[in-house]
């Protein structure tokens, strides 16, 4: 596939490649029109110039542009799919660098109490978008619409998704190994809110006659036993009002995070705190490496507190190389228009990064706490998710908690929406 435009820079190659390269297809770039012309094989024209019959879209400004500027966006339609315009220009491709980029974030003013851009303002969720792979989507549209006009063919491929099952790591017991201190505080704040079941709960774990509620570490050796790639995130920031996991000098927490690390992927957690200083995230991820005597290379954001472009630049900076914070709280679905993982963009440098993002399709607290949804609508929603990445392409991957996983408190009944995700795979083929 020959492509004209009438230049070449970074963000008409991150869209393109987006488009052709993730579904395995090669295209070429040409600005001379000569070239283009004489061209007998398949070609498509990507701007402003009428260069005879090839199949064209009139390319709006925003991938040839340099600086970060606002867009008027409008419903519109391409080729019979629903897109949006940016200033008044249907141009898909110029949709899907908007979405995948998350163009929209580096200058909303739709933040939450934590400074969390707020899913239910998104542009995806305005238009009802937001548990569609957009991008993925339009993609396709392209290349069906060049297919239509040129002797190029795609087919459509049914994929099979891996079903990556995470867990973020933010109290790794709910009453044991926390210290005299935090006990004696524990037990005072229970006493004063007349909480006597929690007085009694807690006794009875720091007495060894019953199990930690949040200690469910075998449920997880379990789900890897049965082959799941399971990924793990662990906070171990200094103890403040976001950050309450136990101590990471704490003998039994570290001895737990090695038996951990030998059956699973652990990346780090940075704390609520680090994202106001780099230099707490660079002590967490040594904290770590120096427990589990490896490189930490991945990372998923506490709170899911992901703050473009700092929160990236700071973990590049920090040699991390994956992240995982693709996602919502208050939504769920799809936040930069696909389940496929793929380089992040650094719009205020212009550039594709080594950093390779891979977005999560729901969290559990999504589905409970902000939805509140029942356990059979969540799983409902979860089905249409897999159902759009098996569509479409990309890993499915899902964000639950240690603590939410035992039916304890006010997730009782929700460990069967887990293991309605982990079996996604036969569920379908039934």
């Amino acid at each position: 596939m020959l492509i004209f435009v009438e230049k070449v820079n970074e963000r008409l190659t991150y869209a393109f490649d987006f488009i052709f390269k993730e579904r395995d297809l090669d295209y070429m770039f040409t600005s001379d029109e000569s070239e283009f012309e004489e061209y007998s094989e398949a070609k498509f024209n990507y701007s402003n110039k009428n260069l005879g019959n090839a199949p064209s879209i009139v390319p709006s400004s925003i991938l040839f542009e340099k600086n970060i500027t606002n867009y008027s966006i409008d419903l519109s339609l391409f080729n019979k799919e629903e897109c949006f315009s940016l200033n008044g220009i249907c141009d898909p491709v110029a949709c899907i660098f908007y979405i995948l980029t998350r163009y929209e974030e580096y200058q909303s003013k739709f933040k939450d109490k934590h400074g969390r851009h707020i899913g239910k303002k998104s542009v995806l969720y305005q238009f009802g978008w937001h548990e569609k792979a957009v991008c993925d989507r339009w993609s396709e549209n392209i290349l069906f619409f060049i297919s239509s006009q040129t002797s190029f063919r795609f087919e459509k491929k049914k994929y099979s998704p891996q079903i990556i099952p995470t867990f973020d790591i933010d109290k790794a017991y709910a009453y044991k190994h926390k210290g005299i201190l935090r006990n004696i505080l524990g037990y005072l704040k229970d006493f004063y809110s007349r909480d006597t079941k929690r007085t009694k709960e807690r006794r009875m774990v720091l007495s060894g006659s019953k199990k930690d509620p949040f200690d469910n570490y075998d449920k997880i050796f379990d789900i890897q036993g049965r082959g799941f790639d399971v990924k793990l995130f662990w906070m171990l920031g200094n103890y403040g009002k976001y950050d309450k996991n136990i101590s990471h000098k704490n003998r039994r927490h570290r001895r737990l995070i090695r038996k951990m690390d030998t059956i699973a992927s652990i990346g780090i957690h940075p704390s609520y705190r680090s994202n106001a200083n780099e230099f707490n995230i660079h002590s967490e991820i040594e904290r770590l490496q120096s427990i589990i005597k490896k490189h930490v290379r991945s990372s998923r954001q506490h709170y899911l507190m992901l703050l473009l472009p700092q929160t990236y630049q700071q973990l590049i900076e920090q040699e991390i190389q994956d992240d995982y914070s693709m996602g919502y709280a208050d939504i769920i679905g799809f936040r930069a228009g696909t389940a496929r993982s793929f380089h992040w963009f650094d719009l205020t440098k212009n550039k594709k990064t080594a950093l390779r993002v891979h977005p999560f399709c729901y969290m559990d607290g999504s589905l409970n706490e902000y939805l509140q949804l029942s356990t059979n609508e969540a799983e409902e929603r979860i089905a249409q998710l897999y159902i759009e990445t098996q569509n479409y392409g990309g890993q499915f991957i899902f964000l639950w908690h240690n603590d939410t996983i035992s039916d304890y408190g006010h997730w009782a009944g929700w460990s069967k929406v887990l293991e309605f995700s982990l079996r996604l795979h036969e569920l379908q083929e039934s």
